[in-house]
């Protein structure tokens, strides 16, 4: 633990930052593991462009857990150590995906987003002014969160929209 620089938080309790930190860290192993695995049965049109998205926010969520747990760490506190752990203390949960189509797994990518978008909200508010190390971690997550959103609501907007010109066409 860095008690020197853990000496500059003020106002917050070290001891529940690591808590949201750690329901945070399991969060982001569940959003990896939703993404790589929704990458590997999707179907349907345009799932190519899907995949790509879907590849890259796997890779940015297991990122993000490792900012979290380092971060944990350098606050004396110890990242979840066990993988069972991580549904116990996720805020955002993990659903198994049942309907591989596109737009169902950009829909249920969209929604993880937004939780998570909550989650890292609240702790930025909670850091605010506080804890600036955690502060900078969490909103640099939270723009990466905002953006996975935005990418995810465009790409399923372009492919609906591509499915409802097909339909009139055939018409």
């Amino acid at each position: 633990m860095a008690t020197r620089g853990n000496s500059i938080i003020k106002g917050v309790d070290i001891a529940e930052v690591i808590r949201m930190l750690n329901r945070a860290y399991a969060d982001e192993w569940l959003a990896y593991y939703q993404y790589y695995i929704e990458s590997k049965v999707i179907k349907g049109i345009m799932k190519d462009a899907a995949i790509a998205e879907l590849d890259q926010h796997a890779a940015d969520e297991l990122r993000h857990a490792g900012m979290v747990a380092d971060r944990i760490i350098q606050l004396g506190g110890t990242p979840i150590l066990h993988p069972k752990e991580w549904f116990e203390k996720t805020n955002c949960g993990y659903d198994a995906p049942e309907n591989f189509d596109v737009l169902s797994v950009l829909e249920d990518a969209i929604k993880g987003e937004q939780c998570a978008i909550g989650v890292y909200s609240q702790l930025a508010e909670m850091t605010r002014d506080k804890d600036i190390v955690t502060y900078d971690i969490v909103s640099q997550i939270l723009a990466d969160e905002v953006e996975h959103e935005e990418d995810l609501v465009a790409l399923h907007e372009d492919i609906s929209e591509f499915v409802e010109q097909i339909k009139g066409s055939i018409q």
